[in-house]
This record gives structure tokens, C-alpha cells and sequence, in this order.
């Protein structure tokens, strides 16, 4: 799964990346991204890609509530176009979630979970696959929501968890924003492999802590 990332680039860098508009003005680095929070995601709309805040957690625009959110932070790529949650957004609405790393917990014999920051190779910016969705509340106010597509675990971070987010090989994002959404589109892609992984202070457990010192690396 993927349960926290970090976003430290400014928009003009984001956009100049993913050759994308922005539709907000201010942005402030982010150390540890956390579920219910919002970030700029990269979107085709109406045959412009645009980068538009989000808040993390899907809600489907069938829900009935909010708070199904909540538990829609990551979605399985081998069920996005069979599960009800994911299938109408795998169709229409596919994402990219720029990111510049991401943190995953390694669990020790001795019970404790020890979080690692996990980047590519390169150590520059990448894309994230996600689905996204527009939900309107009971007072008519729209929420624009993703979650974050997850396959098997690269074997360079297998032994910190055995699933990881679906990080797109540069030369295939605009497949996935805007390729046919059948069986052909999930069999041609192929996510980035080459990655490294190092420990982090425990500082990233709590999202209140979004501070340099997340990305830190110990020892």
C-alpha cells in the first residue's frame, strides 16, 4: 500500500514536468502527505491537462456519504476495472500524482515497524497512477478525491513491504491520463523498477509532523 508520500517541488516545476496547467497559485513543499489531505494531481479535462488540488481518499461520486473516503486511499491495479469503488474512474477519470518519494514501514521480528523513504533511482520527480472522482455533498459543494493505484512490490524494496505504488515510466503517462481504459491499456504498462530506499526518523508516523527532518536520512 501506500500511506504517506512527499511532494517538494514548486508548481512551475510540476507543470514544466508533466507539461501541465496549474489552476492554483501557492504551493508550499511537502514532507509527509497523509490520507484526508490535499495535493495537486495532474488531470486531462476537457482536452487540457491541468494540475488541480485534491484531497487524498476516493469518494465515488455514488457515495452517500463522505467519509467513504476514508478507506479509498489506494486501489489494487488487479481489481481497478472490476471493483464498484474504482471501475467508473479507471474508465474516465485517471491520474497522476506527482511525488518525489514515498514512505513505507518495514516490520521487524521484534514487532516494532520502521519507516523508509522510497524514491527512484534517479531521485527525481515521478508520477504516481491514481483515479480520481468529483463527489457533491448535501449542500451541493463539489469534492475532487484520489486514490493511489498499487502493484507488487519493485525487488529493490520487496523486503520493506510487498506492495508499492504504480510509479509510470516517464514515456507512458500519457497512456495511462489518456489511453483506451480496457485490458490492452493495464497489459502495456509497466511500472518504473529502478528505486532506493533509506530510514527515516519516526517523525513521518504522525501527520503533523510535515516538516525537512521527515526526509532526513539516519545513520
Amino acid at each position: 500500500m501506500c500511506g504517506r508520500f512527499s511532494i517538494l517541488d514548486d508548481l512551475d516545476k510540476i507543470c514544466e514536468r508533466f507539461n501541465c496547467y496549474s489552476q492554483q497559485r501557492d504551493f508550499e513543499p511537502r514532507y509527509n502527505v497523509a490520507p484526508s489531505q490535499e495535493v495537486p494531481v495532474v488531470i486531462c479535462h476537457r482536452g487540457r491537462t491541468i494540475l488541480k488540488n485534491m484531497r487524498w481518499g476516493l469518494i465515488p461520486h455514488w457515495a452517500r456519504e463522505g467519509k467513504t473516503g476514508n478507506r479509498l486511499i489506494n486501489a489494487r491495479i488487479e481489481t481497478i476495472r472490476e471493483k464498484p469503488s474504482f471501475r467508473s474512474s479507471f474508465r474516465h477519470k485517471r491520474c497522476i500524482i506527482p511525488a518525489n518519494g514515498y514512505y513505507e514501514w518495514q516490520k521487524t521480528g521484534g514487532g516494532e515497524k520502521l519507516p523508509y523513504r522510497i524514491m527512484l533511482e534517479s531521485r527525481e520527480l515521478f508520477a504516481m497512477a491514481g483515479l480520481w472522482d468529483q463527489w457533491v455533498d448535501e449542500n451541493g459543494r463539489a469534492w475532487f478525491s484520489f486514490a493511489i493505484v498499487t502493484t507488487d512490490a519493485a525487488e529493490a524494496v520487496q523486503t520493506i513491504h510487498n506492495r508499492m505504488p504504480f510509479i509510470l515510466q516517464e514515456e507512458q503517462e500519457q497512456l495511462w491520463l489518456q489511453g483506451a481504459p480496457d485490458a490492452d491499456l493495464l497489459q502495456m504498462l509497466e511500472p518504473a523498477r529502478r528505486l532506493i530506499a533509506y530510514r527515516v526518523s519516526r517523525l513521518v508516523n504522525s501527520p503533523a509532523h510535515d516538516v525537512p527532518a521527515c526526509i532526513e536520512e539516519l545513520g
